[in-house]
């Protein structure tokens, strides 16, 4: 189960092997470029999904991983899609829900289009960045960054207690399973006994996980956490890794301008 859960794809690349102060910088310039290029900048959008790709494939991840991890967006994006009846503009049809009418016009479909292709873009910034970083790395790299401390350790503190939620989920699926007989398709209750059972089974979750994070949060006091990241100290950035950082900002600038102009 942690495999599913932890993001970082290990491989000898030299996307992995590159300062995860640059990245974290880069991943972060990167979303903001794409959420501030204008509505219909399609120019701009096609060569960040072609950055995004190269730096993929020079990562060894794989075209497929990259375009499917980045469709988790998409349910999200869906919340935009009311631009497509309500922006006013040249009409593009009617949908009719009932006695509802609702007319779609060419302006609010751009709007809903270039919500969708930012969304989808600025999640594969973010994943690109947690597939090539493992986390301690990123919780160091934003600590020497100046990132708060204490948004650092939030960070670091929830991606802990992910793992152990999870460890409890499994632990009260097997228990449940243990005291569960199957005697085949139709075996269990009815619905409202099914859903007795989950309400159940969510609130004793909900205990044990409060129970368990009482539990480790005592433990790393007493080894005395402080609420401060410990790492290794970080040396300064080298040549390379500052042309890089400057090579891709002026890529970013390059883009930005670009969907100005065309946008």
């Amino acid at each position: 189960m942690p495999d599913i859960l932890d993001p970082y794809r290990p491989r000898a690349s030299l996307v992995h092997g590159a300062d995860p102060r640059v990245k974290v910088v880069v991943a972060v310039a990167s979303i903001l470029v794409t959420a501030a290029l204008p509505l219909g900048a399609w120019p701009s959008y096609v060569l960040l999904l072609a950055a995004i790709l190269a730096l993929a494939v020079a990562a060894r991840l794989g075209v497929g991983f990259t375009l499917t991890r980045g469709l988790i967006a998409a349910p999200f994006a869906l919340a935009a899609l009311p631009l497509v009846f309500s922006t006013p503009g040249a009409p593009l049809g009617s949908l009719r829900l009932g006695p509802l009418a609702l007319d779609a016009s060419v302006p609010g479909l751009e709007r809903f289009l270039s919500v969708l292709v930012k969304s989808y873009l600025s999640v594969q910034f973010a994943i690109l960045l947690t597939a090539t970083t493992r986390f301690t790395e990123l919780l160091a790299a934003m600590r020497a960054l100046r990132v708060p401390r204490l948004l650092v350790a939030v960070f670091g503190l929830m991606w802990r207690y992910m793992f152990l939620f999870v460890h409890e989920v499994n632990r009260l699926r097997i228990a449940r399973d243990a005291r569960s007989a199957d005697i085949g398709p139709k075996s269990g209750g009815t619905l409202a006994w099914r859903a007795r059972v989950t309400g159940g089974m969510v609130g004793n979750l909900f205990v044990r996980g409060y129970e368990r994070s009482e539990r480790v949060y005592q433990a790393m006091l007493a080894r005395g956490y402080d609420g401060e990241v410990r790492t290794l100290p970080t040396g300064r950035l080298s040549a390379s890794q500052y042309g890089i950082l400057a090579g891709s900002m002026a890529i970013l600038a390059f883009l930005a301008v670009l969907g100005i102009l065309f946008g």
